[in-house]
């Protein structure tokens, strides 16, 4: 918040020990409407676009005064033991998960999330991606704690995996769950104190791996130079992985086989020219029900056929992190830099 020249207060959200003062800041614009701030605009490049964002829909403002938002999921009707019909989201540096509701609004839901040590760590030491499991329980990569873990009904956390031929992972950064109950996820090294550079890395390559529902672990991928967000086609035939790599910002398509393990992969999207003139690199990112891709990446977050086609981009004027579906399965919640978002589409996630 910080960074920007607050214009206009439009309340307060008030957190478990802490007061966060939602202000606009100058890209950010009133509803005329009466309902909720909104910040940027939708960049058309496709006609079919239109039947995934309605002509019209905006980019609402839900909250903001966040260092780095990340990593939302959808917790639906809380099965696994969460707070029902709200959405969690991570923000990294100030080691918390937040729980959003549309009548309670905003407050934290776990601190520490991702860094448990005693002393100062890395500036991106919270959790992560998050995700819910079969049981609906919630996933979390936790940069801080270098492991992937679960959040037990009963509230206790319990490490899933943290090592991998006997070395420490870098910092697991997002995952994604299969119907078999099989969690992937990748491990870039943006959560170390000294990033690539650090000493204490035991893997000297950024990795997708495999949590089989045995619990054993195992490399899928060791091609890509900064893995990062990661989901599945709707069929689960093919893992879709964004490289956050200023030198080869991609998007790589996977087939993923019979017993769990994937192809070569090949680029599905590229994202080079992109990155020219926008900020921000490929992130997090979901898919609907079609199978197109809401991919956060240059510009905000980026909309790409099945084919691999540019339909548009939800253009949110921030670096932004990741994105999820939920409420009624139609509507986008994006974490940009310091925002949380809202789209409502047409479309639904899968």
């Amino acid at each position: 918040m910080k960074r920007f020249q607050a214009l206009w207060v439009i309340g307060q959200l008030t957190v478990t020990g802490l007061l966060l003062v939602a202000t606009i800041c100058p890209a950010t614009a009133a509803n005329p409407t009466g309902g909720q701030p909104t910040v940027g605009q939708i960049e058309r490049l496709d006609p079919r676009l239109d039947a995934l964002v309605p002509p019209g829909t905006q980019i609402e403002v839900l909250a903001m005064g966040f260092e780095w938002s990340e990593g939302p999921v959808w917790t639906g009707d809380g099965e696994g033991g969460l707070p029902a019909d709200s959405l969690l989201f991570s923000d990294v540096p100030q080691n918390h998960i937040h729980r959003w509701h549309a009548k309670d609004g905003l407050s934290i839901f776990m601190e520490p999330s991702g860094f448990t040590g005693p002393a100062a760590y890395s500036r991106e030491r919270g959790s992560n991606g998050l995700a819910l499991d079969l049981q609906g329980r919630l996933l979390c990569c936790e940069h801080g704690d270098r492991r992937v873990s679960v959040l037990t009904k009963g509230g206790g956390k319990r490490t899933l995996a943290d090592h991998w031929d006997g070395k420490r992972f870098n910092s697991p950064n997002d995952l994604a769950v299969h119907s078999s109950g099989a969690i992937y996820f990748t491990d870039p090294a943006y959560g170390l104190p000294k990033g690539f550079d650090d000493p204490s890395r035991e893997i000297d390559f950024c990795g997708v791996y495999r949590i089989d529902p045995t619990g054993k672990v195992s490399l899928v991928c060791e091609t890509m130079t900064r893995p990062n967000g990661i989901a599945f086609s709707p069929d689960e035939k093919k893992l879709y992985v964004a490289q956050s790599d200023p030198e080869a910002p991609i998007w790589k398509v996977f087939s993923v086989q019979p017993d769990g393990t994937l192809d070569a992969g090949r680029i599905f999207f590229d994202a080079s020219d992109l990155a020219k003139t926008r900020q921000g690199m490929p992130d997090g990112f979901t898919v609907d029900t079609a199978g197109n891709l809401f991919a956060t990446g240059p510009g905000g977050v980026l909309v790409i056929a099945p084919d691999g086609s540019h339909l548009g981009t939800l253009l949110t004027g921030q670096k932004t992190a990741n994105c999820c579906f939920g409420e009624d399965g139609k509507t986008l919640f994006i974490t940009a830099d310091m925002l949380l978002c809202r789209v409502r589409l047409t479309t639904a996630g899968w």
